[in-house]
């Protein structure tokens, strides 16, 4: 049994948002200070600050009269600022903006560094302010370290805080494919699949709701969506990292295809936030995560390895196809074996070299 990080995501009390409303104002406050100085020293002095740089500016800030966020808060801004600009390889970003009328408004945001906070008696103790939560994971057993407070688009917030957990190595011992999908999100190499399409159920219900004006049942039927295929990768990748020894997920790039008509089905499916987790499910427990090319896989044979699959568009209506050796194929099943065949194909040649 070994030790790892893992984030824990904890629900605050409604009755804290004031409060918690005015320390994001203060961040939007640093953040955008912190911007502008960066450009203007790109700019001005072809000079890339680093977060530390920026934490000598911005020192006396926490001073000021009815600033609630603390030194620690302001810095941690600062360290993510560099960092997202280092990102994003771009001399200025994004403005946070607090207008709560403004439709670019920015999601409430507030980082802190594991001294500034400590749990006490059901509740988070930052800057000297007291916050209730429903603690469903008993963080009194944890020792917290960095995080954030953040806001959902429905007004509610959530501690979210990195802690070290203990972490069971898996007990499988096989293997499995994923053929990744936009009307099943995901096909195993076993035949087990997920279905991607939550967003496309609900979008009738959406589509009325918006044109009734209801804002707030907007929002909320959006949340349910995104907490139902959430839900979904977790068990599902959990599953398959109990259950095997090594995962092979095909390279489909989500990045690119977003930027076709296919973008909403892209996004329904939730491809990227399924491989997050079973990368970090697979490095806890121990197992092998690998993302593998996957052309061709859906048109070649998984028995005789000749490519007689359906081509082109015009095939992609074909969910079933019989191969000229007899054999008939699921085409995603099919997919997903060929995907894991290639996986266990590399790491046989990394070994043998």
């Amino acid at each position: 049994m070994g030790e790892d990080l893992k984030t824990l995501k904890l629900r605050i009390k409604d009755k804290h948002a004031a409060i918690l409303g005015q320390m994001a104002r203060e961040v939007n406050t640093v953040w955008n200070y912190v911007n502008e100085l960066s450009h203007r020293a790109i700019r001005e002095r072809r000079q890339f600050m680093s977060g530390y740089d920026l934490q000598k500016y911005t020192a006396g800030y926490c001073k000021c009269d009815d600033v609630l966020v603390g030194a620690g808060t302001v810095d941690a801004v600062c360290s993510e600022y560099a960092t997202r600009r280092r990102q994003f390889k771009r001399s200025r970003l994004n403005w946070r903006v607090s207008n709560q009328k403004s439709p670019k408004r920015s999601l409430g945001w507030v980082p802190f560094a594991g001294q500034q906070i400590r749990y006490k008696a059901g509740q988070i103790v930052i800057a000297g302010h007291k916050i209730s939560l429903w603690d469903s994971y008993g963080l009194a057993d944890y020792e917290m370290r960095a995080g954030s407070f953040s806001q959902d688009a429905r007004g509610r917030w959530y501690l979210n805080v990195a802690v070290r957990v203990d972490v069971k190595p898996s007990l499988g011992r096989a293997a499995v494919g994923l053929d990744l999908g936009l009307k099943t999100t995901a096909t195993a190499s076993t035949g087990q699949k997920i279905d991607g399409r939550l967003f496309r159920a609900a979008e009738k219900r959406l589509a009325t709701a918006q044109r009734a004006g209801k804002k707030r049942q907007v929002r909320t039927m959006h949340a349910k969506v995104k907490n139902q295929r959430k839900d979904l990768l977790h068990k599902f990748s959990t599953q398959l990292v109990k259950e095997n020894a090594a995962i092979f997920v095909g390279d489909v790039s989500g990045a690119k295809l977003i930027k076709t008509t296919m973008a909403k089905s892209v996004h329904d499916a939730g491809w990227s936030a399924l491989k997050t987790m079973l990368e970090y499910k697979s490095h806890q427990a121990g197992i092998v995560f690998s993302v593998v090319n996957e052309a061709y896989t859906t048109q070649t044979c998984n028995v005789c390895g000749v490519i007689a699959g359906p081509k082109g568009l015009a095939g992609l209506n074909k969910r079933m196809w019989e191969c000229e050796c007899g054999a008939v194929h699921d085409r995603d099943v099919n997919a997903a074996l060929n995907i894991r065949a290639r996986g266990l194909a590399s790491l046989e040649a990394g070994a043998a070299a």
